[in-house]
């Protein structure tokens, strides 16, 4: 009797077993690596609203008030909620202002819940924004000598 090649059905299961195995193992990564970038993005978004909100009231020009503001707005698709927090920072005239986003979809306003939280400052002891520039224009008259001077030395010519 001559000994037969190939395997025997015991060792197909067991291979085959060992295949599935690696393969669920594969596709819960590939799961896991999708749920991570989705929530990525929605911590960059809820970042983004957090900053722009905290431009906007730096951009107003008018000095807040300490007290707790919401709102919510739709952005890349999504409607947020946010809420802005505006305390004294401990010295006088700065204001500390923290805005904390969230997708408007969570069940509620819970205050674990928030996706990211932007801390920012303001205060009143700032200059009003003005278009000066650091170099006097040499078009006016006046004194210049605090104008930045070239490192070149000045060229001679001869005739």
């Amino acid at each position: 009797m001559r000994a037969q090649r190939g395997f025997t059905l015991i060792e197909v299961l067991i291979a085959l077993v060992i295949v599935a195995l690696g393969m669920s193992a594969l596709l819960e990564t590939l799961g896991s690596a999708a749920d991570t970038s989705i929530w990525l993005r929605d911590k960059t978004f809820a970042q983004w609203i957090g900053l722009n909100q905290l431009e906007s009231l730096r951009l107003s020009g008018t000095i807040p008030t300490n007290g707790t503001t919401d709102g919510e707005l739709d952005y890349a698709g999504r409607h947020w909620r946010w809420r802005q927090v505006v305390s004294d920072l401990g010295l006088p005239g700065i204001f500390r202002i923290d805005v904390k986003v969230e997708p408007a979809d969570t069940s509620g306003v819970d205050e674990k819940g928030w996706m990211t939280t932007v801390t920012g400052a303001m205060g009143d002891a700032v200059a009003p924004p003005q278009l000066l520039s650091l170099y006097p224009d040499p078009s006016l008259p006046g004194d210049t000598s605090s104008a930045p001077t070239s490192s070149v030395p000045a060229s001679t010519t001869s005739a």
